[in-house]
């Protein structure tokens, strides 16, 4: 048995020695090298770009800016160009490439790059966004290109709209004999992905475009390319080596337009873009950010009875995936609880800030930040036990969602599991609140969260399965090795099938999307439940065809043998076998004649049952099988000085069924540090006209190493009968509660409510003087 197991995940070795090879240690005869030019202001007209200096640099082979091939681009809506063409919508906006023979020369000239703009209002906020003399981000709104479920208001910095309306919201009001409102908000901050983005595109005399690049979308860029460059997919090749940490944030298609570009520009030659830290943390998509109400009723017994909610995401200049977290925020927007009343309004607006995409949590993060600070105002007013609260109305199977899909306890798993094992594992009986001596307190905030792992309608993932001579199986997927280990779950899952070692399966690590099988995007804690029923699928192929081969030399009935241990054998006696060595290329007899086929095995794994929502209700499917869970923060508070310490944080999820249980908990407790960092310390710091004042790691704050609390991390497990053994998504779920369970001990520490981030020393206080 393998599943289950704390298995070390395979690449370690060359990731720890150096030998891992990112997209930034390829090299390559006649390659050129890009430096990007960014905007210093956030929102202007382009009076012109003189370029003439850079050009006179030796060394240089190209300039180019948006005129050069002013398309719009765009995953769901076409509205940004690869480079900003007569107007720039936020700062640190590409507006020209230098492609020379070297980096540093490629830099130097960047420098004598001139612009001259014409400044616009700067557009600071999504509330401010919406008022009606505001200025216009994209003015021509009403003519871009949709390619999906997007519903942008001319006219306005809308640029998409989702709406849930469930149940009847005047009958939930009046059942309510309780009623709580919060306003919430957060800026907008950055990945902080270990490896910067890059991307290497040659553009072939034989019309092949070969990418590679650190993506978490391979295949997705074959399409794009199609889409806006008539390139066909079938002349788009993408390879994509190890990536270092992608978040959601390399899940967008940015610099590989760029590079493809400069590539045409130089006659084909190859051409490198990465960026440095400073670009990718402000010229590149981030994290959105985000202004809301969340409004609660509940019975004077604290049965949740109506939810009205409204998300204003700040998506920055461009649409991208904001669009998308806009609507995944909106399908899950009351968190894990039945609410059968239900409005929601879920807006992505243009600001010009840097421009969003998918973060860690996909819109959840988010959401459950406000609806989790919620349930604690209204636990307050009820003084009511806040997990008491969130205890009483822990959706269950039979419930259905805010879309009104409904729950089983297959696709939904089990919140009041993870809600009692939380209270053991945190101590919640001892006090939510513990004064230590004059000036010190300790606090425990916590918050249920929920996410369906959705995909897109018409998706599916696929594996490949070949022997070497010595019978040990080679696997290829089409997921992309991001840091999470998805390579070692993948061996794992087929090992388990074949009942072998898991050290004798062999995992192709990279992903070349001109042999590798496709597989959707290596996001929405998808991976190991699609790509792993695909590698299931793929196993029994395998088995079969191994069956059948041995079938022919042992002369016994393909269903009477087994395949494990190395061998194909007879069910009723083992010690007639053979090697799978021996017959994967089919068999070969001592006079020289053979026998069977060689063993090429395929799966494919194919999403069903999702539908698309109705734009005027939000009815519809959106995922598969959501994961539950329960997280708590504790801290210790100085009343005097309001600076903290997190002690600990702890993480119950419903796994489903655990696969590799060292992984699984890396995966949680990184993710918990990802979220408690967001939320104690992370945030894009802008000027009065919209500069980021914080564009580089030294000024831009992540928890560093030594500053981590303790990781509390458990599961429950309610199998997903879908799922790989019954594995459902967990990948992101350490994160999406940690905000508001931070948030959550704070107010209980500091006893003034805390509805923004991050939570700084500053902003306490702040929110403590305002009190009075």
């Amino acid at each position: 048995m393998t599943i289950g197991e704390a298995v070390p995940r395979i690449e370690s070795k060359d990731k720890v020695t150096g030998f891992a090879r990112y997209a930034n240690d390829t090299q390559s005869p006649g390659l050129l090298h890009g430096w990007l030019v960014l905007s210093p202001v956030s929102h202007a007209q382009i009076l012109s770009i003189d370029i003439s200096q850079a050009l006179a640099v030796r060394g240089v082979q190209a300039v180019i800016t948006g005129q050069y091939f002013p398309v719009l681009t765009g995953g769901v809506l076409a509205d940004r160009p690869p480079l900003a063409v007569n107007k720039v919508r936020y700062f640190g906006e590409p507006i020209a490439v230098v492609v020379a023979e070297t980096e540093h020369i490629a830099k130097r000239a960047a420098e004598l790059v001139r612009a001259e703009y014409r400044p616009l209002a700067y557009v600071s906020s999504p509330s401010q966004a919406l008022k009606p003399d505001s200025a216009l981000v994209h003015e021509d709104l009403g003519s871009y290109r949709k390619y999906g479920d997007v519903y942008p208001e001319p006219g306005t910095n809308v640029g998409n709209r989702v709406k849930i309306r469930k149940g009847d919201m005047r009958s939930g009001w009046a059942a309510g004999e309780f009623v709580v409102e919060g306003a919430y908000a957060f800026n907008t901050s950055d990945h902080g992905a270990m490896e910067p983005r890059c991307a290497i595109v040659e553009a072939m005399p034989s019309g092949l475009v070969e990418v590679r690049t650190s993506t978490q979308d391979p295949y997705n860029i074959k399409r794009l390319f199609q889409r806006f460059f008539q390139v066909d997919q079938s002349k788009v090749a993408v390879k994509v080596p190890f990536v270092g940490g992608g978040f959601g944030g390399k899940g967008s298609c940015q610099l590989e337009y760029i590079a493809y570009l400069a590539s045409t520009a130089c006659g084909g030659r190859p051409v490198k873009l990465n960026n440095i830290r400073e670009t990718d943390l402000v010229g590149s998509p981030c994290h959105i950010g985000l202004e809301a109400k969340v409004k609660l009723a509940a019975t004077r017994e604290g049965k949740l009875t109506a939810g009205e909610i409204t998300f204003l995401f700040d998506n920055g200049g461009y649409t991208d995936e904001g669009a998308l977290v806009t609507q995944a925020a909106a399908v899950d927007c009351t968190g894990p609880y039945r609410i059968d009343n239900v409005w929601c309004d879920a807006l992505s607006v243009y600001t010009n800030h840097p421009y969003a995409t998918a973060f860690r949590g996909f819109g959840h993060t988010e959401a459950m930040f406000c609806v989790e600070r919620t349930m604690d105002l209204l636990a307050k007013k009820l003084r009511m036990d806040p997990m008491e609260l969130r205890y009483l109305n822990a959706i269950k199977a039979g419930d259905t969602s805010p879309t009104q899909a409904p729950f089983d306890s297959s696709n939904l798993g089990d919140l009041t599991k993870c809600i009692d094992k939380l209270k053991s594992l945190i101590r919640w009986d001892e006090g939510q609140r513990i004064v230590l001596d004059g000036h010190k307190v300790r606090a425990i905030g916590l918050a249920c969260i929920w996410k369906t792992s959705g995909s897109a309608v018409d998706t599916g993932s696929g594996a490949t399965i070949t022997f070497n001579h010595d019978g040990t199986p080679n696997l290829s997927i089409g997921s992309v090795e991001i840091g999470q280990g998805n390579r070692t779950v993948m061996a794992q899952i087929l090992a388990e099938r074949m009942n072998m070692p898991v050290r004798l399966v062999h995992v192709k690590m990279d992903v070349d999307t001109q042999i590798t099988p496709e597989h959707w995007k290596t996001v929405a804690s998808s991976s190991t439940t699609m790509v792993g029923r695909a590698v299931l699928d793929a196993a029994e192929d395998v088995i079969a065809q191994l069956k059948r081969n041995a079938a022919i030399v042992l002369g016994r009935l393909p269903e009477t043998l087994e395949v494990g241990h190395g061998k194909v054998y007879a069910n009723d006696d083992p010690s007639v076998s053979l090697e799978i060595g021996a017959i994967a290329s089919g068999y070969m007899y001592p006079d020289g004649s053979a026998s069977g086929e060689p063993v090429i095995g395929r799966g494919r794994y194919r999403v069903h049952r999702q539908s698309r929502l109705d734009p005027e209700t939000g009815r519809g499917i959106p995922g598969l099988q959501w994961t539950v869970g329960a997280e708590a923060v504790e801290v210790e508070f100085d009343t005097r000085e309001c600076t903290y310490r997190i002690v600990k944080a702890a993480s119950v999820i419903d796994a489903g069924k655990v696969i590799n249980e060292g992984t699984a908990r890396g995966q949680v407790a990184g993710g918990m540090n990802m979220g408690l960092s967001f939320a104690s310390r992370e945030a894009f710091l802008f000027d009065a006209k919209g500069a980021v004042l914080n564009p580089q790691l030294r000024s831009y704050k992540m928890i560093r190493f030594g500053e981590n609390p303790i990781y509390l991390v458990d599961f429950v497990e309610t199998p997903f009968l879908e799922g790989p053994y019954g594995a459902r998504g967990i990948g992101e779920h350490g994160t999406i509660g940690m905000p508001a369970a931070l948030a959550n001990a704070l107010s209980v520490a500091a006893e003034v409510e805390l509805n923004e981030l991050p939570l700084t020393p500053e902003l306490i206080w702040r929110n403590r003087e305002a009190r009075g």
